[in-house]
């Protein structure tokens, strides 16, 4: 069976950084920081303060009291980012057979906050007995971003959410990739969404020592690969993609972003939390990825890099790409953009998959920024072109990114500039 090809034709993004893909990219371009103290709730008393919130969102511009009512702010980011990339590839028009349409939308941890308010009413109320909001359980469930997108437009394809904690949009890429090349979707919609800024998930990583507690200086507390980094800053809002079937792109005379080279998939198999050490998960995702895509190392021209700015995961990684690319690494260039947007948990691999589209499109590598200092001890390479703190122009003809998820889940998407 000859596989199909798949391309990007549409975009759409709700991020830290700005309220579109254009704001959003330019920003990571700039190298600008989207961290600041929280305003999700008072943080005060937490060891940490700030987190990359998505700024000057509002629910109730974009939907009625009716169905704000329906919707966690996840699925809202969600809904709106959809809304921007369906829009963006015109796949809303009557000529669409929407029975080959489907949606695949990720997320890592789904309705935290709906979550958060129904449990502690029910503490309120326990003495009465259970009393929950009836909209309590499809608000939470991790899926239901994809359902309420399909609902919105009709579309009856392929429908589901995929769950692999942070890299949960890759896999949602990756299914819809196959699905699509595999002749089961002429399109899908998919990407991912994020909205854990609140008690539970800050509270539960800090717990974990996972986040950085630099609240002396927000916007320079992500600082991946330098010595003093000190945890991940979190980050939500939503990313999302239309992947759709070359032939199908053409015919209605889409444009075309980039293409979908291929995808890669491994377990740690080592750790609850913890990358292995030694980055063998990480190698195979990436030698699968490759693999996937007929190509070779020395084909890939950038890396869009988990790098979450903790202490283990990014040396850890830096061995993994060294130990796929050789010699090769050392043309690379590597960067990881959640030194700026901070990590989005379930939703940060659909976002890196934008800024490596973009990257590919327009031949500029979007920087790692706060770098201050070699992490001497992590034996990092210094021949590497980890991009600090300024974007750099260059040919991209693909890129590669990463995200590695909680349980040893690790999914590597490779893109390439459209040829035909």
């Amino acid at each position: 069976m000859e596989l199909k090809r798949v391309v990007v034709t549409g975009l759409g993004a709700i991020t830290p950084l700005g309220n579109d893909v254009e704001s959003t990219w330019n920003a990571a371009v700039r190298g600008e920081s989207g961290a600041a103290p929280i305003t999700h709730f008072d943080a005060s008393k937490f060891k940490t303060q700030f987190a990359c919130e998505v700024k000057d969102f509002n629910g109730a511009d974009h939907f009625d009291r009716k169905r704000l009512r329906q919707l966690d702010l996840y699925a809202q980011y969600a809904l709106v980012a959809a809304k921007q990339a369906v829009e963006d590839a015109k796949l809303d028009g009557e000529d669409i057979n929407k029975n080959r349409v489907g949606v695949i939308v990720a997320a890592g941890i789904g309705g935290l906050h709906t979550f958060e308010e129904e449990a502690g009413y029910y503490a309120l109320h326990e003495d009465q007995g259970p009393k929950y909001n009836p909209f309590f359980i499809p608000k939470m469930i991790a899926d239901i971003a994809s359902g309420h997108i399909s609902m919105d437009y009709g579309f009856h394809g392929p429908n589901f959410g995929t769950v692999s904690a942070c890299a949960s949009s890759n896999n949602a890429i990756i299914d819809a990739f196959n699905l699509i090349r595999l002749g089961k979707a002429d399109a899908i919609i998919t990407g991912g969404a994020e909205a854990a800024i609140f008690p539970a998930g800050v509270g539960g990583f800090n717990s974990m020592h996972a986040l950085s507690t630099r609240n002396d200086d927000p916007t320079h507390a992500s600082r991946p690969f330098s010595a003093s980094r000190d945890g991940f800053v979190m980050g939500e809002g939503s990313a999302v993609l239309v992947l759709e079937e070359l032939e199908h792109a053409k015919a209605r005379g889409a444009k075309i972003y980039a293409e979908i080279a291929g995808g890669g998939m491994s377990a740690d198999a080592h750790h609850l939390t913890a990358t292995h050490p030694e980055g063998l998960g990480a190698m195979l995702s990436m030698q699968n990825a490759l693999e996937d895509a007929g190509m070779k190392p020395e084909d890939i021209d950038y890396i869009n890099a988990h790098g979450t700015s903790t202490p283990v995961g990014d040396v850890s990684e830096i061995k993994a790409i060294t130990g796929v690319f050789g010699d090769h690494a050392k043309k690379l260039n590597i960067s990881s953009t959640k030194s700026m947007t901070g990590h989005l948990l379930g939703a940060t691999g659909a976002l890196e998959a934008i800024f490596s589209i973009k990257a590919v499109g327009e031949d500029i590598v979007p920087p790692t920024i706060n770098h201050d200092a070699e992490d001497v001890d992590a034996n990092i390479d210094p021949e590497l072109n980890l991009t600090f703190n300024q974007a750099q122009k260059r040919t991209v003809n693909a890129a590669l990114s990463n995200v590695f998820g909680f349980g040893g889940h690790n999914a590597t998407i490779i893109v390439k500039k459209f040829a035909e």
